[in-house]
């Protein structure tokens, strides 16, 4: 179990204080998506600061609009005139052109270059997150159906593993294996925080008990699903099927989407603040996803609502989703860290795979991004590059940007050759 940030101590290594300078805090970067579109009559900014006007579908981001960068007119060539859904997605953090038929080929995803980047500096390359199970098979237009179900890919063959089962997500950040799953993580590393509280200063010692307490929370929470989960193994194979044939919440998944949702991000939240790992994508739900939201009273599913995306109940999934990377955003944003908050040395990307889900189209995608990258990205800002002319509003070129901001430095990167302008 890794330490978070304490004014007390040295920590990320062998990072130390020299003279009076801060220690340089780490550089993270994470990649939310949402599946098949926004509702594009709320979702939009302008202004600057704190006086950015937010759309209805982004009002839950008002708090830390002044951290946020509200981005349209980006796309994806290779997601163009290729047919709808999957092949609009599986290259969303690559820009690759995918091939259709029995063989996947696409690109390795910008996450997965970043991971590689930090993966002699972090127990955890990258955290690879979902909320709904990858499907199989081939969509209507002969794409795998696989690329509808991973943005993150290792190569131009495989996607990485994604983890959808909070109680395994936590065991992987923290080494629980074996018997150590019936062990609370508190208890086996009790001795060292009770020393480490004794040699710190009284704000590092609430800080410590805050931060353990948060730990322990999240780890109650994925316990209680661990029980769910091995319960489901059991059927599936009393069945002789596989556990991600079956159906929510038949699969161990938790029914509440709501909490699944929830869990997931306080987990790459914890990830981050310990320096576990420094990129995580968490895919809250697939294209042609299956979801329902009655909570929302929707009575569709997600992929059937999006078909009426300017309807008032897809705009009430729109802004439940900007909700998510909100919630994130605010977690990292209320972990104090050097000179900021963890937020503050992070970059979070909101993203779809089209902007409209009736008219299918990914002419240009939604896009946010909040934090500051260590005072790399500027922030409070509405930048629109629909009139830039395609070789200037290209997804990879951000993606270039953002690389080169946490010293990935590459002459390209899927179709772009220049970081995106303006930025």
């Amino acid at each position: 179990m890794a330490l978070p940030w304490l004014e007390s101590i040295p920590v990320w290594g062998a990072e130390t204080v020299v003279g009076n300078d801060p220690v340089v805090s780490p550089k993270r970067f994470a990649a939310v998506f949402m599946g098949c579109g926004i509702n594009s009559d709320h979702w939009w900014a302008k202004g600057s600061g704190d006086q950015m006007e937010l759309g209805k579908s982004l009002q839950p981001m008002e708090p830390l609009k002044h951290k946020m960068n509200f981005i349209t007119g980006l796309f994806n060539e290779n997601a163009t005139g290729v047919g709808i859904h999957p092949g609009q997605t599986g290259n969303i953090l690559s820009g690759a052109s995918l091939q259709k038929g029995s063989e996947l080929r696409g690109g390795i995803s910008m996450d997965q270059m970043l991971a590689n980047h930090f993966q002699e500096q972090t127990a955890v390359p990258s955290m690879v997150l979902g909320c709904e199970q990858p499907v199989t098979g081939y969509h209507e237009t002969n794409f795998s159906m696989a690329y509808s179900s991973h943005i993150s890919w290792q190569n131009s063959t495989s996607p990485v593993p994604m983890e959808v089962y909070p109680s395994l997500a936590f065991d992987a950040l923290f080494d629980n294996h074996g018997s150590r799953r019936n062990e609370s993580i508190l208890d086996r590393v009790r001795e060292d925080a009770v020393s480490l509280s004794h040699r710190v200063s009284s704000a590092d010692k609430a800080k410590l008990e805050e931060y353990l307490s948060s730990v322990r929370e999240v780890e109650k929470r994925a316990a209680s699903m661990r029980a769910a989960r091995d319960k489901a193994a059991s059927r599936a194979k009393d069945h002789g099927k596989t556990i991600a044939m079956m159906k929510r919440p038949d699969d161990g998944l938790p029914e509440d989407i709501r909490e699944h949702m929830r869990l997931m991000c306080d987990i790459v939240a914890l990830g981050f603040q310990t320096d576990k790992s420094r990129v995580a994508t968490l895919l809250l739900n697939r294209d042609l996803s299956g979801l329902f939201y009655p909570f929302l009273d929707v009575q569709s599913t997600h992929h059937s609502a999006s078909h009426r995306d300017k309807s008032d109940e897809y705009e009430r999934i729109s802004r439940y989703y900007c909700s998510q990377y909100a919630y994130l955003a605010s977690k990292l944003d209320a972990m104090p860290e050097g000179d900021g908050t963890v937020l503050d040395h992070s970059c979070l990307l909101f993203i779809s795979s089209m902007w409209s889900g009736n008219a299918h189209d990914s002419n240009k995608v939604p896009v946010l991004l909040t934090g500051g990258l260590s005072g790399g990205l500027e922030t409070g800002r509405v930048l629109d590059y629909i009139d830039k002319g395609d070789e200037n509003r290209k997804l990879c070129s951000l993606y270039l940007s953002v690389m080169d901001r946490m010293d990935v430095k590459l002459d390209h990167f899927g179709d772009a050759e220049k970081q995106l302008a303006d930025l």
